[in-house]
């Protein structure tokens, strides 16, 4: 019952909550009103759920009352939503591994991810910090987190505090990477893995370095730089990849007989950088942890098909596993 909620407007799920126990027992007696002040605080999203699971505890003999358990309804409706995901990406897939589906669980409830969690599907995507924290905090550990946001420098510690993050697809600056490498817990067994984001389509409103030609000058570009600084000065982040957002045009208007030109940009940039990295960096560590090439990230709901068939590793789906998001307003 509990986090079947939208984040989109968490202080108005509160204040029903809040009201749904005046209901069941009255006006707040005094010490209730230091609990529901706090739940009126600025606080992070777990933080306030526990503070009311407080109150509501005083009156409830079952923690049961507060469980992630979607409904059976939901849990079965995600559950033939990722198996169809699923077959789709084997079955567009041309590698002999298989690819790594990122359910894009942005603006969903905890218990939407639990329900995937609880089919045997464990790689989960967040583009905000804040909202990645508040998830992790009440999740599984076995949860391999992938951040799929714009990275901020001054958001780096808060993000690599998450136990259990996995991955960050979105490094694009030696400023960030830096960041990332020193916020690294010393208690972290492994390190994180890291994609830097390409912007593949020269769109302002994308983020990420620019692409690679086949005969760049690798390093002298920006990417070879930061591949390189994050190669050799952050021990605590293992350089994996490349991962980017193509225009939407570019999905839309791509064939059978005619390839998605962003999705070419990847492949090329990582041509170029494999090769340099075998030339300069022979001896490091970088690259998938098993078969040593470099993994592309690239492809989503509306074209992930397509980014398998062009060598894509990874494909992150949000609506065809959860349905369309709500919009922020």
């Amino acid at each position: 019952m509990f986090l079947q909620l939208e984040y989109l407007s968490p202080a108005l799920f509160f204040q029903e909550e809040c009201e749904e126990m005046n209901d069941i027992v009255g006006p707040p007696s005094d010490a209730d009103r230091d609990v529901i002040d706090l739940i009126n605080q600025p606080f992070g999203f777990s933080r306030r759920l526990q503070v009311l699971s407080t109150r509501r505890s005083r009156y409830m003999d079952s923690a049961d009352d507060f469980s992630l358990k979607p409904s059976p309804e939901r849990l079965e409706e995600l559950k033939e939503a990722l198996s169809e995901i699923r077959r789709r990406v084997q079955t567009a897939s041309t590698s002999n591994d298989t690819p790594t589906l990122v359910a894009v669980s942005k603006y969903k409830p905890a218990s939407d991810i639990l329900a995937c969690y609880e089919h045997s599907h464990y790689d989960f995507g967040e583009n905000y910090v804040q909202e990645l924290v508040d998830k992790a905090a009440v999740l599984p550990r076995e949860i391999r987190w992938h951040f799929i946001g714009t990275l901020q420098s001054n958001k780096a510690k808060l993000l690599a505090s998450i136990s259990n993050l996995y991955c960050v697809q979105t490094v694009a600056s030696i400023k960030a990477a830096s960041a990332l490498n020193k916020a690294i817990p010393s208690d972290r067994q492994k390190p994180l893995h890291i994609l830097v984001q390409v912007n593949t389509s020269g769109e302002d409103s994308k983020s990420g370095l620019p692409y690679l030609g086949l005969d760049a000058d690798v390093a002298t570009s920006e990417l070879g730089l930061l591949v390189t600084h994050i190669i050799k000065e952050c021990p605590k982040l293992h350089f994996e990849g490349l991962m980017t957002i193509g225009a939407l045009e570019q999905s839309l208007n791509a064939s059978e007989t005619e390839k998605n030109a962003d999705f070419e940009r990847l492949r090329e940039t990582r041509e170029s950088l494999k090769h340099y990295l075998k030339k300069a960096h022979a001896e490091a560590q970088w690259g998938n942890e098993e078969t040593g090439e470099l993994v592309l990230s690239m492809g989503m709901s509306s074209d992930f098909e397509a980014a398998l068939k062009a060598g894509s590793n990874v494909v992150r789906v949000g609506a065809g596993i959860f349905g369309q998001r709500l919009k922020v307003t």
